[in-house]
């Protein structure tokens, strides 16, 4: 079973009202779309990636072109229906979705989460953190499941299998990570500078012997 990774960056970005283009937003050095692109280039499970851009982001566009990836060019009406747009032009089967908010993510948790999704038998997977998590990083929980005593935020990665897409809600498995590489989705300045500390710390903790 093939897995198309697709990276959704053509958004708007106005939560950040941002007079630039998300995606462009630099941490550790480089965009942080980049570092998202090398997370899927890591994971082994990822078969073909595809950039899903729009004319909100014509940057971001260009940025891409010197990339040897797939770009589709969405309507730019919001993330699930641009989401929805690229699955049903590209035909796409087993895809697993995540935006260019996510500069901490990796190729080895991109394969976790697959290999999750794999065993759960189940259409639909969507990733999830601990509210604990987020609030122990200074991080905002603006989206908060509730599963029996725990509270759960969404960080924006899905694993589908788009044949039932248009059939409703999918039956879905929540896979709980506890970690701060999938916490951190940048949706406010204060989430990116968050980013680019926790980023810091990363290096110098490969530094270290």
């Amino acid at each position: 079973m093939g897995v198309t990774a697709l990276l959704m960056a053509g958004g708007k970005g106005t939560r950040m009202a941002l007079r630039g283009e998300k995606p462009l937003l630099e941490v550790g050095g480089k965009p942080m779309i980049e570092h998202v692109l090398e997370a899927l280039r890591n994971a082994e499970e990822v078969d073909e990636i595809v950039i899903a851009l729009s004319d909100h982001t014509p940057k971001t566009t260009e940025l891409m072109k010197g990339f040897s990836v797939k770009i589709l060019k969405t309507p730019g009406k919001d993330y699930v229906s641009d989401m929805k747009y690229a699955i049903r032009k590209l035909k796409l089967e087993t895809v697993v979705t995540l935006s260019a908010d996510l500069p901490l993510v990796t190729g080895k948790i991109i394969d976790k989460i697959i290999e999750k999704y794999r065993q759960s038998n189940k259409p639909a997977l969507t990733v999830v953190v601990p509210l604990e998590t987020k609030e122990r990083l200074g991080l905002d929980g603006e989206y908060v499941l509730a599963a029996g005593n725990r509270r759960l935020v969404p960080v924006g990665i899905n694993v589908i299998d788009v044949g039932g897409i248009d059939e409703g809600e999918l039956e879905e498995e929540i896979f709980v990570i506890d970690n701060e590489e999938v916490a951190v989705n940048v949706n406010t300045l204060h989430d990116l500078e968050i980013a680019r500390n926790l980023l810091i710390k990363r290096h110098i903790g490969r530094a270290c012997p």
